[in-house]
């Protein structure tokens, strides 16, 4: 996986975990995730994108992370947002922003009714 890649996917969990305030329960998925990936230097870059501004993160993600995932195919944008979607649960709870930003994002991605065949119980 290049970086370029490895950065979409981490801004994107990471761009979801920060909607409501980072906790120490998602701040250890992230470096998890980093982990697994061997992502570090791009966690780093998607902690900075977020920190250059706070309340418009989300915003400005979206075109970076359009551009990367309208590029894959479109099992891969559903499984990346499902991953997401899961890793939320995982925590032990969804917050409506959370769930939001998932749907604008498949939205973007032109993978909403998809996604939500995919995460409706």
């Amino acid at each position: 996986m290049d970086a370029t890649t490895k950065k979409a996917l981490l801004l994107l969990k990471s761009i979801i975990f920060h909607y409501h305030g980072l906790d120490e329960d998602e701040k250890e998925m992230l470096e998890n995730a980093a982990d697994q990936l061997n992502g570090k230097d791009e966690m780093q870059w998607a902690n900075k994108f977020i920190a250059e501004d706070y309340l418009s993160a989300f915003e400005r993600s979206r075109g970076f992370l359009s551009k990367i995932f309208n590029r894959m195919a479109e099992a891969d944008r559903i499984k990346y947002l499902v991953d997401v979607w899961e890793d939320t649960h995982q925590k032990g709870y969804v917050t409506e922003m959370e769930t939001t930003a998932l749907l604008t994002l498949s939205k973007d991605w032109k993978i909403e009714k998809q996604f939500l065949e995919e995460v409706k119980y």
